[in-house]
């Protein structure tokens, strides 16, 4: 049976117990639904929606309406799960103000308790700090930015070598020290990443990341199967792609064949 109601000092008192958290990524009410009542701790809205949900090559198209529209959707499916809702590109880079216009909006339109925010730059840093100190709790996310894949040239792991291992380290504490909640460490070498999360008192959640930090977090779509070129680091533990496709199939052979019975 799923807990009740997640808080975010749940969370932390959960790192401090040891015991890991789950978080899965939702784009619409019964997804959402479905893994509320499975007992997941934390539902993400995305802004990897662009792909799975609006079919887009990468998450740079989402608009904050978009964002707001799917997080409405998930929202009416959540009874026990933290809900946490992806800043989309663009929405909170401009200035502080930016961020907590667009973090205010997924919290009055659309219920989320939480907003992520990708990076540590001194931009995302004023940010977080403002949208905190307003009462908006930040989810920071720090490694493979997929916000930023014009910068990296591709999806590929970050923080092999010393130098930019440090950086994402002092990323990672600059956002706790700018009261960010938890935050996303995704693609890095899992040294690093237990490293950061023996560093940090708020919890870490790894994508990526290896065994060593304080949950993890899957796309969805990719653990279940649906997506045709999941992440190296994505275990698929249901190909529901393929049972969809069988289905869909024997339905259409029995009513072209007029074996089709609608039950009555």
């Amino acid at each position: 049976m799923p807990h009740r109601s997640v808080t975010i000092p749940q969370l932390h008192q959960w790192k401090g117990q040891g015991r890991l958290i789950t978080m899965l990524t939702a784009w619409d009410y019964l997804l959402a639904k479905l893994l509320d009542r499975a007992g997941i701790d934390v539902i993400l809205v995305g802004d990897s929606l662009g792909m799975v949900a609006l079919g887009y090559d990468t998450t740079l198209p989402v608009t904050l309406d978009q964002m707001v529209h799917h997080a409405q959707a998930v929202r009416r499916g959540v009874e026990s799960a933290l809900l946490v809702c992806d800043l989309p590109f663009l929405s909170y880079h401009a200035s502080p103000q930016q961020a907590l216009g667009s973090a205010g909006r997924l919290l009055k339109e659309a219920g989320v308790q939480a907003v992520k925010m990708e990076g540590a730059t001194p931009g995302v840093l004023a940010a977080t700090e403002l949208l905190v100190q307003s009462g908006i709790p930040v989810l920071g996310h720090v490694g493979l930015t997929p916000q930023m894949i014009h910068s990296f040239g591709s999806l590929r792991q970050q923080g092999k070598t010393p130098e930019t291992a440090e950086k994402i380290l002092a990323g990672a504490i600059a956002l706790e020290r700018a009261g960010a909640f938890g935050i996303i460490l995704e693609h890095i070498p899992a040294s690093l990443a237990q490293t950061i999360s023996q560093k940090l008192q708020i919890p870490t959640i790894g994508i990526g990341a290896g065994h060593d930090c304080d949950g993890q977090v899957l796309v969805t779509a990719d653990l279940l199967g649906l997506t045709t070129q999941p992440p190296p680091f994505a275990p698929i533990y249901a190909e529901l792609g393929g049972a969809i496709a069988t289905a869909v199939q024997a339905y259409c052979q029995d009513v072209q064949q007029r074996k089709f019975s609608p039950l009555t």
